[in-house]
């Protein structure tokens, strides 16, 4: 392999052998960070993206029952229908209103999903209205099949909070949708029903489409109740709402997501959908069959923890030199803020190897986040506490003026 830097020189080359539109594509800084984390000792990670949880039995066991019996084939390409059926009825339960199977598609993950929606509906001429940090996923996507992105800074002394009126502001005659996670991947933050409910009605109005990604709507804190866009629009027409199993019941690997929408953008979904990976992991989709139609203890029990996480890791951020935080309202993540101006890739390399601690810059998540890292919480209160024993005194010895 001589020389060559599998982290840069894949994405960056200008060789005529590939598509363009890698260019758009980023060096995955989450993967970058875990790479260069693997050759050190004593790692703490604050960095990974997965529950730490095991799935529940019942679950594991349904997938396990699936293989005995043989159910290693291909589904229908929209999904298993027991599944469809599961989560239309499970859907309809909790946000009031009508879904049919129809409604629905099972992709490889939610991953699958986002890229779908984005990459079916991106064109040139086409502009998406996207948080800023957002998902690392959701740029690149749009960029790499002509479209454009604007941008709607958050900041973590407004606890990451969307403005709906500066989305409002941001819709012109060229914007095709606008693409909200809540709770957020970075940041935590749970949009309250009041901005789902502007924007949806105003995109609503326009003409605009409203993509959603909802992988952490069970992932809710303090006894919140959760504003889905499901719940908040009058019709599908505009509107197309992701999840997945992955972190509601730690089946990250298991790769099963869905797509709730039209049955209009449903069909034609299908058959995108049929040309990048045709079905979803088969026994894995008995196993989401399971885990619909058990009780929801194992969630109960998993929020309880993560918010006791969340809790003293509010208190550790507090307590740290340079690091500005908020009090996240889901999913498992905190996206405090370094000194304005200071490189927090830098810091985040910097400290990895210092200390052994390891996180992801802001900057893998747009350029809003420069100066600040994210956290990730899905790991044990006492791995959370022996990181920031390292992190505490070693960000007061840093000068950042």
């Amino acid at each position: 392999m001589g020389n060559i830097n599998l982290d840069t020189d894949f994405y960056e080359s200008e060789d005529p052998i590939w598509n363009p539109a890698l260019l758009t594509i980023p060096v995955p800084g989450i993967r970058r960070m875990v790479n260069l984390a693997a050759d050190l000792d004593d790692v703490i990670h604050l960095s990974i993206g997965q529950p730490d949880f095991k799935p529940p039995g019942h679950v594991i066991q349904a997938g396990v029952d699936a293989l005995n019996a043989g159910q290693t084939g291909y589904t229908m390409d929209a999904g298993l229908p027991e599944l469809l059926e599961a989560l239309a009825d499970y859907y309809s339960t909790r946000y009031g209103r009508p879904l049919s199977p129809e409604n629905l598609m099972i992709t490889t993950g939610a991953t699958e999903a986002i890229y779908l929606a984005l990459t079916a509906t991106s064109a040139p001429g086409r502009e998406f209205i996207v948080p800023d940090p957002s998902f690392m996923l959701y740029g690149p996507l749009i960029r790499m099949n002509g479209g454009t992105v604007k941008s709607i800074a958050t900041r973590a002394e407004n606890d990451h909070q969307l403005d709906p009126q500066e989305v409002i502001d941001a819709m012109g005659p060229n914007t095709f949708a606008v693409v909200l996670n809540s709770p957020s991947n970075p940041t935590g933050t749970i949009y309250p029903r009041e901005t789902i409910e502007a924007i949806v009605e105003e995109a609503a109005y326009r003409g605009i489409h409203v993509i959603s990604d909802e992988v952490y709507d069970h992932l809710i804190y303090d006894g919140r109740e959760y504003p889905s866009v499901l719940s908040c629009c009058s019709d599908l027409d505009h509107v197309m709402v992701i999840s997945s199993f992955s972190k509601t019941f730690s089946m990250a690997g298991m790769r099963v997501g869905w797509l709730i929408g039209s049955q209009g953008a449903i069909k034609k979904l299908r058959r995108y959908h049929m040309f990048t990976t045709t079905v979803a992991n088969t026994p894995c989709q008995w196993a989401g069959v399971a885990a619909l139609r058990g009780s929801n203890n194992f969630i109960d029990a998993m929020v309880e923890e993560y918010q006791q996480r969340r809790d003293r890791l509010v208190e550790l951020v507090e307590q740290t030199p340079h690091l500005t935080g908020y009090r996240p309202e889901g999913a498992f993540y905190l996206f405090p803020s370094l000194p304005e101006g200071v490189d927090g890739a830098n810091v985040a390399l910097k400290m990895l190897r210092e200390t052994g601690v390891c996180t992801i810059s802001g900057d893998t998540f747009g350029e809003a986040g420069k100066s600040a890292l994210r956290i990730s919480y899905s790991t044990s209160l006492d791995q959370i506490e022996e990181a920031f024993e390292r992190i505490i005194p070693w960000m007061k010895k840093q000068n950042f003026s």
